[in-house]
C-alpha cells in the first residue's frame, strides 16, 4: 500500500486534486491495518505540498527566464520522485523526498 501511495501522486497530473485526494483516502483506509504507511503518507502530502509551491515559483520565473528551464526539470522532477517514493517503499524504505517543506509531521 505504501507503493501505491506514492504512485497515486502522479494521478494529480492526469486528475486535479486526485494527487493529494488519493493519497489521503489510502491513508486513511489502511492506517489501522499498516500503521508504518502514516510516514510515508506525510511525506507524500509533503512533497505534494512543496510541488505545488515550487509550480507556482516555476510559472512567476518563467515569465523571466525560458520557460524550457523551468518547466522540463520541474516535470521530470514532478515524476521521478513519486516513482522513487515507490521504488523505496516496495523494499519496506521510507524514504523523504528532497526539496520538501515539512508541512505535516
Amino acid at each position: 500500500w505504501a507503493m501505491l501511495l506514492h504512485l497515486s501522486l502522479l494521478a494529480g497530473h492526469v486528475i486535479p486534486l486526485a494527487g493529494f485526494t488519493v493519497p489521503v483516502l489510502i491513508w486513511q483506509s489502511k492506517r489501522e491495518e499498516f500503521p508504518d504507511l502514516e510516514q510515508h503518507a506525510w511525506n507524500a502530502a509533503n512533497w505534494i505540498i512543496s510541488e505545488i509551491i515550487y509550480l507556482i515559483m516555476g510559472i512567476v520565473l518563467a515569465q523571466f527566464i525560458f520557460k524550457f528551464l523551468v518547466v522540463v526539470p520541474f516535470s521530470i522532477v514532478a515524476v521521478a520522485f513519486p516513482v522513487i517514493g515507490a521504488l523505496k517503499a516496495a523494499k519496506g524504505e521510507v524514504w523523504r523526498y528532497p526539496l520538501t517543506f515539512d508541512f505535516i509531521k
